[in-house]
């Protein structure tokens, strides 16, 4: 019968004063990150995708050649007059104002984590 290799191996103890492994960080904040450039690339994406979708999900409900006049909710009669309800409109509505603030306080509280 073949003998199974441990899924889970013990961690290796290391002796006090030892060397740490060559090229390897020993502490967790110690791990390289993302060049500045990139962070705040990515930060310009998320918030324009955030703004985008939040302004599109506001607006949305209350444009009816789009929202009360589609194919999508005439195929579905009850799903349409869920839709329709004024109610679920502005819940829709806050909804994408709140992507809006979620957007906008993602790039007040940006900070730049250096290396």
């Amino acid at each position: 019968m073949a003998v199974q290799r441990q899924l889970f191996p013990e961690p290796q103890r290391t002796v006090p004063g030892a060397p740490a492994s060559a090229g390897l960080p020993s502490r967790v904040d110690e791990t390289p990150g993302a060049p500045i450039w990139l962070q705040r690339v990515s930060l310009f994406v998320l918030v324009l995708f955030c703004i985008y979708l939040g302004v599109l999900v506001t607006v949305l409900p209350w444009w009816t050649r789009v929202w009360d006049h589609n194919m999508f909710l005439a195929a579905r009669p009850t799903l349409a007059h869920i839709l329709h309800n004024g109610y679920v409109r502005g819940i829709i509505s806050g909804l994408g104002l709140l992507d809006i603030w979620i957007g906008i306080s993602e790039a007040i509280h940006y900070r730049d984590y250096k290396d």
